[in-house]
């Protein structure tokens, strides 16, 4: 017997949207923020927050085609 039902997708929530987003980055947004800014050639910004940290590696995975699904 299969299970019909599915949970529908999630819709990500705008960075900006995020009631912690002002809040320090998280360790794994840091590092994961340092690889990339790396291989972009971009200095990392230890400062930022969870919201910018997140666009910042939106922005950074498109330029360097990292965590794309192609």
């Amino acid at each position: 017997m299969t299970d019909s039902k599915q949970t529908p997708p999630t819709p990500e929530k705008d960075p900006d949207e995020w009631v912690t987003g002002d809040e320090s980055m998280t360790g794994p947004q840091a590092s994961y923020l340092k690889t990339l800014s790396q291989e972009a050639g971009e200095t990392f910004d230890p400062e930022l927050s969870k919201a910018e940290a997140s666009k910042k590696i939106d922005e950074l995975q498109h330029e360097t085609g990292r965590g794309i699904d192609h």
